[in-house]
């Protein structure tokens, strides 16, 4: 009878596994856990069937991606210079782990504390390995099911493959280098000397790693049906690589000073190698291009955009520095509505399943659960407390593509007064006798970033809608308008808005939330990184990807190219010919483009320590809006928010990593911790 109940749980579950790693589908999915309390290990294996649920299973223990804030699986926007939150309290009450990360709570004895059975914590360490073990269990077993067609056994194992290949990605970009193990399935209950293993080198994991993306993508289909969005695809494969290739380039992992400075004194005890090469190989370059460059040349994706219609506010006509500029898109910024086009694709308004930008995405109900309920004003039901920072603000330019500073010489930009006229723009609504810093800015500001005195539009409810959040220290939703214990208001004056609908309520009639989806990597990540790579190589390197050989070097209008396009989606002007011909100028604007392009989603985290840049960002400390001004004159003044020690970020070059777990380190001997801890 309990193999009866058992079987007719595998086979619901089957039903409802075609989304890989779908927040909907994962009670569903756990159903391995059945295999391995219930079964002979052997059971999993009998048949097609079996197999396939023990391999959706294993994915399925993979933390939601967008789950980067609260209860986060990883550092996330809070461990770095875009993104902070009021809420104070010691390691051991914090929920919010990217604060206690950069604020030196994380140790190889806590990662944050989760409040129930489906919270995580930084320590993912052992997860990832139960994942690899369960994948490596599988491709072991291939030949077991005698109803396994080839053709099924090809797509398992493509899977399977790109399953362990995603573990050993989450490894190196939150640990470091990994512990190999190849297709060996671990055995359990065996002396301390079986499991005791030295870490692989970075080179050696990360070479790895991408050989292992390389082996699935082979076998992985092209083109995934709307009903399966969340299942990865060959150009998801495609893009982790060139998302890797791009770190592996970087200075922090490809020699030089950076590298030096970091992990020179790094060597594996074993037998006394670098972990981190410190010699510098410009052809990582070339190969990052080279991967990026496969990605576009496949001619699936491109910038999600968004039809111009008479709502779309006209082009600035004072912009000069591009001749392109008013260019039908993809060549220039015309035909377009930049807002919409970029908005869309984060509050649930376009479809992700068709959406030609995302190369892989999932369906989740974290962004509202948290990241939008965190960011709605007290008064309509929401915490106001996740923050993105001045820097943030300061960092977007003006619709006209000059930065702040250009644009203050004309007025365009100013730091006093407030505009005197509403405007509505791409059915985006702003007041009049809003400040004049938030005036004239580029369209991913407004679908970003919250500051005070910006509409909630909270249009599914029928009581509480066209709200105008006040930020004032006694307006309703201001630091003195809470009540005295809650951190309930923005200590920045400005909340990542980046993931609400225009329809989006928690409180009054009718509310509702439109679901979304996450990214996990679009195209717009594609673009700037071939730019980036592009920009870093002096020679003409030949790389080999697959059975295709690109002959790689610099090329001014490629770069252009494909930088321009992002901006040209903005409703920027792109690159000039005179800027490209600046390998410093052209980094400069790919950092910032980044910056704000990627806003909250998992980029900046891991770009500022390639870059080699963290120790500068953390030095610079956050600011924002003065939280204690009840009038607009002491409100908009730039201060460094809070005094408690818990929002004291720690300037340490440990901080590039998360530490390995102490329990590891005692049970495995040969095992190197990571510098710092």
């Amino acid at each position: 009878m309990k193999k009866q109940l058992i079987k007719r749980i595998v086979q619901a579950g089957l039903l409802v596994t075609t989304v890989f790693m779908s927040s909907s589908c994962k009670d569903y999915l756990n159903i391995d856990n059945y295999f391995d309390d219930e079964f002979n290990i052997d059971s999993a294996f009998s048949n097609t069937r079996n197999i396939e649920a023990f391999m959706w299973g294993a994915a399925s223990m993979f933390p939601d991606e967008s789950n980067t804030v609260r209860f986060g699986f990883t550092p996330g926007p809070m461990a770095t210079d875009e993104g902070f939150n009021g809420l104070t309290g010691t390691g051991t009450t914090n929920v919010y782990y990217g604060m206690d990360f950069v604020t030196g709570n994380i140790t190889p004895d806590y990662y944050g504390a989760g409040a129930g059975a489906n919270d995580y914590n930084l320590n993912q360490w052992n997860r990832y390995y139960k994942i690899i073990r369960k994948a490596n269990s599988i491709l072991a077993n291939l030949d077991v099911p005698r109803d396994l067609t080839n053709a099924d056994r090809l797509r398992i194992e493509g899977y399977t493959r790109f399953i362990r290949a995603y573990a050993y990605y989450n490894i190196i970009v939150d640990y470091g280098p990994a512990i190999l193990l190849g297709d060996e399935v671990v055995n359990t209950n065996e002396p301390i000397e079986y499991y005791d293993r030295p870490r692989a080198t970075y080179d050696e994991t990360m070479e790895y790693t991408c050989a292992e993306f390389e082996k699935a993508a082979a076998l992985m289909p092209k083109e995934i049906s709307i009903l399966d969005f969340g299942r990865p695809s060959q150009g998801a494969a495609y893009a982790l690589i060139a998302r890797l290739r791009l770190i592996h380039a970087s200075p922090l992992f490809n020699g030089g000073p950076v590298a030096n400075s970091y992990f020179g004194n790094w060597t594996r005890k074993t037998d006394n190698v670098h972990y981190v090469s410190q010699q510098y190989d410009e052809k990582r370059w070339a190969v990052a291009a080279a991967a990026a460059k496969r990605v576009m040349e496949m001619g699936k994706y491109k910038l999600y955009t968004v039809v111009a219609d008479a709502n779309t506010p006209e082009l600035p006509k004072n912009v000069t520095s591009d001749p392109n500029f008013y260019s039908a898109f993809p060549n220039g910024a015309g035909g377009i509505d930049a807002f919409k086009s970029y908005s869309d694709i984060f509050t649930g308004e376009a479809v992700p399943g068709i959406n030609p930008e995302v190369i892989w995405g999932r369906n989740t109900e974290y962004l509202n659960a948290y990241i939008n309920l965190g960011s709605f004003p007290p008064s309509l039901g929401g915490w106001g407390r996740f923050c993105v920072t001045q820097k943030v603000v300061d960092a977007y330019l003006m619709d006209d593509g000059r930065t702040k500073e250009e644009a203050s010489v004309d007025g365009y930009y100013s730091e006093t007064g407030f505009t005197t006229s509403p405007k509505r723009f791409s059915g985006y609504p702003l007041n009049s006798g809003v400040y004049n810093m938030y005036n004239n800015r580029e369209m991913r500001f407004y679908a970003s970033v919250g500051f005070n005195e910006a509409v909630w539009q909270a249009g599914s409810s029928t009581t509480l809608n066209n709200y105008t959040a006040k930020y004032y220290y006694q307006d309703a939703d201001g630091r003195g308008g809470v009540t005295a214990t809650s951190p309930n208001y923005p200590i920045t004056g400005y909340v990542i808005k980046k993931y609400n609908h225009p329809m989006d309520a928690f409180q009054g009639t009718g509310a509702r939330r439109i679901k979304k989806a996450y990214s996990i990597i679009r195209y717009a990540e594609i673009l700037l990184s071939y730019a980036e790579a592009l920009n870093n190589i002096t020679g003409s390197h030949s790389v080999q990807l697959g059975d295709k050989t690109y002959t790689i070097s610099r090329d001014a209008e490629e770069i252009q190219k494909a930088f321009n396009q992002v901006r040209y989606r903005a409703g920027l002007p792109g690159l000039t010919s005179s800027q490209t011909g600046s390998r410093a100028e052209i980094q400069k604007q790919i950092e910032r483009e980044r910056m704000v392009e990627f806003l909250w989603e998992n980029r900046r985290y891991y770009d500022v320590r390639r870059w080699g840049i963290m120790e500068e960002t953390e030095r610079e400390p956050i600011r924002g809006m003065n939280p204690d001004g009840a009038t607009k004159e002491t409100y908009y003044q730039r201060v460094i928010p809070g005094t408690s020690s818990f929002l004291t970020r720690v300037v340490d070059k440990k901080l590039v990593w998360v530490p390995i777990p102490r329990t590891e380190m005692r049970r495995l001997p040969s095992l190197d911790q990571n510098p710092g801890y």
